[in-house]
């Protein structure tokens, strides 16, 4: 994934699409997850795994645009 598509991702992914951000194919990811292993922090949500992007963005070392001002 570009670092464009990166930064276009949802505050929280599924495990498939951190995998790939992380240049991990789907079974690696799953195998890592299920022992604990994978770079970023996972959370739990019943049977599914959910990687938080700005725990992606840090590993990768993307820096987020700055949010803009509030309109005063």
């Amino acid at each position: 994934m570009s670092n464009a598509e990166i930064l276009a991702l949802p505050v929280a992914v599924d495990l498939v699409t951190a995998g790939r951000a992380l240049s991990l194919g789907r079974t690696t990811a799953y195998e890592l997850a299920r022992r604990g292993e994978f770079p970023v922090p996972l959370l739990r949500l019943g049977a599914q795994y959910r990687a938080r992007r700005a725990d992606l963005l840090d590993l990768l070392g993307i820096e987020q645009p700055a949010a803009a001002s509030p309109a005063a």
